[in-house]
């Protein structure tokens, strides 16, 4: 008698469900909702920011639960693609392919983070606590490792650090004046972990009493408390004095008329009529505009400089704008996309600030050899812009004040680097002059505004932002959003002005923070915590708890 290949299903038990016979789509599917609602709530148009805290536990939990590698290793591929995609679909308003391209590219460098996640969690249990929380940090310092790579790789685009959350919970922002934002990604993301650590030993490990401790999460909470409680006293005993009033325009003019050499005349009397009506309501000390605001550049047709300093003459103030300019002639020709100071009395101030970090296929074609056949999306100049190497400040002399202005064109104020260089050279005031109009009326003014709130803290400088259509408004050394304009509607994008009063806090005047002092140190400190946690997971064996032993 041949033996039956597979044992007969007993009619008396209950027969598996489909979720039971397939745990790891269960999961799979769970995981990959929570993470894309998690990590896109997080941050603006949203803007939970509670949300930065637990984006990470889903999967860190399910880690726990010791997945295979593919399903892993899928999921969290599709549900960082479709997140950044979804955070980042406001690109498609300058090229409707561009969300596509870059969405899943951000979301591919997420999910090496769990991939290293996949491979650290499990190996965590079982051992003492010390091991345990040394594995955690080197986790969270992969995370950050992971944000600096993005400053780095392909010319960088270090867009929505976890920090960037935050920015409207300034009291979390503190500890990035001594580390830099890396320093509050590496808080939330323990935060993370200790959340998800807890999950598991309530939830699947059956802890009760005094078993429920997670270490982990005892750690991470310790670690919120003790990096953003302490600044409290510094943040609510401020001596602020007044800088100067200033007037923030909003000119709102649409890209497809701006570089529309027929539009240029009516941009102009547009760029007038706002100008002049801001300084009639508000008897600023300076007026400021935003990135690229005259439709020619500056050099190259004497008649726009003639134009600005009428401009600053008729309504008797400083002018603080970008503009694209030009240096050389004929083939030597160079185009820039910079800043300048326009004085009423001494005219257009010399030299102007020329951009640091220029937008990829926006103002230069990366491996240009190769891709030589793409062109900027911005139709201005014969070929790719040159890039400006000079931090030092702009004079500003607004009111009674000279005030040195650090400048940052656009979308360079997402890297961190530049604005400690300005504040370095000099800088007692950061600003950000940018056109956002490119992007619609979505959540890109948002999002690029939360990486201002990040430089402001890190330097502790003041922050003066003027866009086209928003977002404008100043924020405090501390990263309190002091102003922010905004129409009858509660809308930023509006064509209009408003003028506020920008003041500092006297115990910063002359004084650099940690993180201006000395840079980045933190990411090595991360570095190091990684490869330590590597090594010891790698190479320890969890301890065998004697009988009636409780392993914490």
């Amino acid at each position: 008698m041949s033996e039956p290949t597979a044992a007969a299903h007993d009619p008396y038990e209950p027969k598996p469900t489909f979720w039971q016979e397939h745990p790891q789509l269960g999961w799979g599917l769970w995981i990959f909702a929570l993470t894309v609602v998690l990590t896109y709530v997080a941050f603006p148009p949203v803007g939970a920011g509670e949300a930065g805290y637990v984006l990470a536990a889903p999967a860190l939990l399910w880690a726990f639960r010791t997945p295979r590698f593919k399903p892993f290793a899928l999921t969290m591929l599709a549900a960082n693609v479709v997140a950044w995609t979804w955070l980042l679909s406001w690109l498609a308003n300058a090229y409707w392919l561009a969300p596509f391209l870059l969405g899943p590219f951000m979301g591919a460098l997420a999910t090496l983070w769990y991939l290293a996640a996949w491979w650290f969690v499990p190996r965590l249990r079982g051992h003492r606590a010390m091991v345990r929380l040394i594995g955690v940090a080197g986790l969270a310092s992969l995370w950050v490792m992971s944000e600096a790579l993005r400053s780095w790789i392909f010319g960088g685009f270090p867009w929505l650090p976890l920090a960037a959350s935050q920015w409207q919970r300034p009291l979390v922002l503190q500890s990035a004046s001594y580390g830099g934002a890396w320093v509050v990604s590496f808080v939330l993301v323990m935060f993370n972990c200790g959340v998800a650590a807890y999950a598991h030993r309530i939830f699947f490990e059956g802890a009760t009493g005094l078993r429920k401790r997670s270490p982990e999460f005892m750690a991470a909470l310790m670690l919120l408390v003790f990096s953003s409680f302490p600044f409290l006293a510094e943040m609510m005993g401020q001596q602020r004095h007044k800088l100067a009033r200033v007037a923030l325009v909003q000119p709102n003019i649409p890209q497809g008329e701006k570089w529309d050499p027929a539009r240029a005349r009516d941009v102009l009397r547009t760029i007038e009529k706002v100008t002049f009506d801001a300084n009639d309501r508000g008897a600023p000390d300076a007026i400021f505009l935003p990135e690229a605001v005259v439709p020619w550049p500056v050099h190259r047709d004497p008649a726009v400089q003639q134009w600005l300093e009428s401009m600053a003459k008729r309504t008797g103030k400083p002018l603080v704008l970008g503009s694209v300019f030009t240096q050389g002639s004929g083939e030597s020709e160079e185009w820039f996309n910079g800043a300048f100071v326009v004085d009423p009395v001494t005219g257009l101030q010399e030299p102007g600030y020329a951009k640091r970090k220029l937008v990829p296929f926006g103002e230069f074609v990366p491996f240009r050899p190769a891709l030589g056949w793409l062109t900027k999306f911005v139709p201005l100049g014969p070929g790719d812009f040159s890039r400006g190497d000079d931090a030092r400040p702009l004079l500003l002399t607004a009111g009674r004040n000279v005030m040195p202005l650090g400048v940052l064109v656009c979308y360079e104020d997402i890297f961190p680097g530049l604005a400690r260089e300005s504040v370095r050279d000099g800088a007692d005031v950061l600003t950000v002059v940018t056109n956002n109009g490119w992007f619609g009326t979505g959540g890109a003014a948002y999002q690029h505004a939360t990486h201002s709130v990040l430089r402001a803290v890190e330097n502790r400088r003041p922050l003066v932002r003027v866009g086209n259509a928003g977002w404008s408004g100043w924020i405090d050394e501390f990263g309190n959003i002091r102003a922010n304009l905004r129409d009858e509607d509660g809308s930023v994008y509006f064509r209009g002005s408003e003028t506020v009063s920008v003041t500092r806090d006297a115990r910063w005047v002359n004084r650099q923070s940690f993180y201006t002092e000395h840079g980045d140190w933190f990411l090595v400190v991360a570095a190091v915590l990684a490869t330590v946690a590597y090594y010891l997971l790698l190479t320890l064996r969890p301890p065998t708890p004697k009988l009636g032993e409780t392993v914490f």
